[in-house]
């Protein structure tokens, strides 16, 4: 483009979007993505549906974020709010986690189980499975539209449609009782939150899977350009060796390969079949070098690998590969095994890393107490003194009963000798050093509680209220107490 064309306001800076329609291709990479979708599918919509007995007091959904009741089930795992670092945790690992396959494989998550990659693949399956292969879809593309052109587009939109409001349906089943939840969308009756994210995720998974697609991936995600911190010159990207494949068939002086062969011309091993980009996702040709739109899928290794055994040439004309091994292998040098390239010092901290903060996320789940106390003391007034001269102070007590189901607790103190406790909801000649609570499950139990005490010299003595559950067996998760250190001031 010349200067004076960019002064004309009818130019354009940027290229218009061609279509972009994959050649459907069979190797172990293309199988190694059905397994990833299917299984990323099939754990997004089921996962719902599943039924976990927890006993009468908590919901039998599997995995659900109870907004409500304020808790996150998952199997025998419940995280309350006060609990969110174990949230926060599940995010690090996930952060870790992406940077360990991208230190060790580049943009491995994005060619295998980015939720986009999960959904475009499996909208065009379905648009190959009505428009057929990618010659046909180029041909009905460039034709005019015509009653059957108009047929095929309403069947696959329709598809789509299915399939973007099943995935917007699946979202909501996670915040609620699924069955419950899904009757009552049907009637009419649900909340309008269920309706609107529905319709929002609709029309996002219809809109970035049908039409968007590869744009997503090149242009919207942040994901690609963050990578390049990430990366190294052992990391195994998808890479074209063009000191084998080249030059190419087409680019031959004597016109062909057998009479290259006479004159002794090089021949490389790339036919220009152009198959490789014929099967990308993104319409990238990977002979041209790593570029942004690669989303390290590989189906253009398996597409050039299928090639290369109908000419009888070895594999590997275009395969994983990284920095250090292109210059070992440029020098003559053999290839070097995969597993050493994955096991290096980068890779293997990252995972340490990882498995560690899984290891002691697991160990203190395992160790946590099901019981919690909270207190604010009484502030108008904090002192108050009673007919007999002793001091009285009132604080507002919190227990959390974290099991789902009913427990028997004594409130006991420690410290400040001559204390005598007592609830609102008993009379002061009851009181004594410790009170008999009932909790209720999978909840919190407010009660207000006085605590008095002869005068004394000392303004504040501080002392514990301990949480100690009954009829638990001794040693158990369930015998483990909770205790919060308070202050008893005089004046």
């Amino acid at each position: 483009m010349s200067a004076l064309d960019l002064l004309n306001p009818t130019s354009s800076l940027y290229e218009k979007r061609g279509p972009v329609f994959p050649r459907a291709v069979d190797g172990r990479f293309r199988r190694l993505k059905w397994a990833v979708m299917l299984l990323c599918l099939a754990v997004y919509y089921i996962t719902p549906w599943l039924r976990w007995d927890r006993g009468p007091y908590a919901p039998d959904q599997a995995v659900l974020i109870d907004m409500a009741g304020r808790r996150f089930f998952m199997f025998d795992i419940e995280i309350w709010p006060q609990e969110f670092y174990y949230v926060a945790g599940l995010l690090i690992m996930a952060g870790i986690g992406l940077f360990l396959v991208t230190s060790a494989v580049g943009r491995a998550w994005c060619g295998y189980a980015c939720p986009q990659t999960v959904w475009t693949d499996l909208f065009q399956h379905v648009e190959r499975w009505i428009d057929g292969d990618r010659n046909a879809q180029l041909k009905l593309n460039a034709a005019p539209w015509t009653a059957p052109k108009l047929g095929r587009r309403l069947t696959k939109w329709s598809i789509w449609l299915v399939i973007a409001v099943a995935t917007g349906g699946a979202w909501i089943f996670y915040f609620a009782d699924a069955p419950i939840l899904a009757g009552q969308f049907l009637a009419g009756t649900a909340p309008f939150v269920a309706y609107a994210t529905v319709a929002v995720l609709s029309f996002t998974t219809f809109t970035l899977g049908g039409f968007m697609r590869e744009q997503v991936c090149i242009y919207m995600c942040p994901w690609p350009r963050i990578q390049t911190a990430m990366l190294d010159e052992k990391s195994l990207i998808v890479t074209y060796r063009d000191w084998r494949g080249e030059p190419r068939t087409h680019g031959l002086k004597s016109g062909g390969v057998k009479k290259a062969a006479a004159t002794g011309e090089k021949v490389g091993d790339c036919i220009d079949c152009n198959a490789c980009v014929a099967v990308c996702p993104t319409g990238v040709d990977i002979r041209q070098g790593p570029s942004i739109g690669c989303i390290n899928c590989a189906l253009c290794i398996d597409a050039c690998d299928s090639v290369m055994a109908k000419l009888n040439r070895p594999r590997g004309l275009i395969d994983y590969l990284n920095l250090d091994d292109e210059k070992h292998e440029r020098g003559g040098g053999a290839a070097r095994p995969i597993l050493k390239t994955l096991l290096r010092p980068r890779t293997l901290a990252y995972l340490v890393v990882w498995a560690s903060i899984g290891f002691f996320m697991l160990f203190t789940l395992g160790n946590r107490s099901r019981l919690a106390v909270d207190t604010a003391q009484d502030r108008n007034p904090v002192v108050v003194t009673l007919s007999d001269g002793q001091v009285r102070n009132g604080w507002t007590v919190k227990l959390r009963n974290m099991e789902n189901r009913p427990r028997t607790v004594e409130l006991a103190m420690t410290g400040l000798p001559q204390g005598r406790m007592w609830t609102d909801a008993m009379d002061r000649r009851s009181a004594g050093r410790s009170v008999s609570l009932q909790l209720s499950p999978d909840a919190t139990t407010t009660l207000h509680l006085y605590v008095a005490a002869p005068a004394g010299a000392a303004d504040e003595t501080p002392f514990a209220l301990i949480a100690r559950p009954l009829g638990a067996a001794p040693g158990s998760r369930e015998a483990r107490e909770a205790a919060r250190n308070v202050k008893f001031i005089r004046q």
